[in-house]
């Protein structure tokens, strides 16, 4: 029988630690949450390659590596309102729900986001919602911190519009399926953005009215 409680340590040692991820809010999060719970059934010895996995609605649960990195970009210190554009497995919603005080996810695919709410019923902090991603939750806004899990052309600008002054959304952006660029923008004020650079990556396209 596989042991995914050693799987999973060593995941924090050899795949976050080993390749940048410091932040202990972070790596605590990495280690408590259980994968295997957010995957199917077929796929739970595969729970801590560090690699996505397929899950349903031809849709994928990002790497761990991934998950922590964008996480730790969110620049989190605990208690923080936090919104989630693509939901999913609910893995990463997760993650972010160990450390800010209230997480709204939101899931464009019916059937991921009923099974989402049924998977993270135990944390009384997180809100799935149903709907379009790319016009973010106004209702909850503003936001301290807003995670794209999915690669849009641009960075919506209704989700810009909803991060407080001094809020972060971290974001895929590029129109090439295979390759995007992460970037991470920060509102400096009512009116301007400061945007940075993560690096590339791939990502499942953003559907939505402000993406593809």
């Amino acid at each position: 029988m596989v042991d995914l409680e050693r799987l999973r340590q060593n995941m924090i040692d050899a795949h976050l630690k080993a390749r940048g991820i410091h932040n202990d809010l972070v790596l605590g999060a990495m280690a408590k949450v259980r994968r295997e719970d957010f995957i199917p059934e077929k796929w739970r010895d595969m729970a801590y390659d560090d690699r996505p996995l397929p899950i349903a609605e031809g849709q994928t649960i990002s790497q761990p590596f991934m998950v922590a990195f964008m996480t730790q970009a969110l620049a989190l210190k605990g208690g923080e309102k936090v919104l989630e554009i693509g939901t999913g497995s609910g893995y990463a919603a997760a993650i972010l729900g160990e450390i800010a005080g209230e997480v709204f996810t939101i899931e464009r695919h019916q059937p991921l986001a009923t099974a989402a709410i049924k998977t993270l019923k135990p944390y009384r902090n997180i809100h799935v919602i149903h709907g379009d991603g790319t016009k973010g939750h106004k209702g909850g806004a503003p936001f301290d911190a807003i995670v794209a899990t999915a690669a849009g052309p641009r960075p919506p600008a209704t989700l810009k519009s909803q991060l407080k002054v001094g809020g972060r959304l971290v974001i895929p952006i590029g129109e090439n399926p295979f390759y995007q660029r992460l970037v991470k923008i920060t509102r400096s004020n009512q009116d301007n953005f400061f945007e940075e650079d993560l690096g590339g990556v791939a990502f499942v396209p953003l559907i939505g009215e402000e993406g593809f």
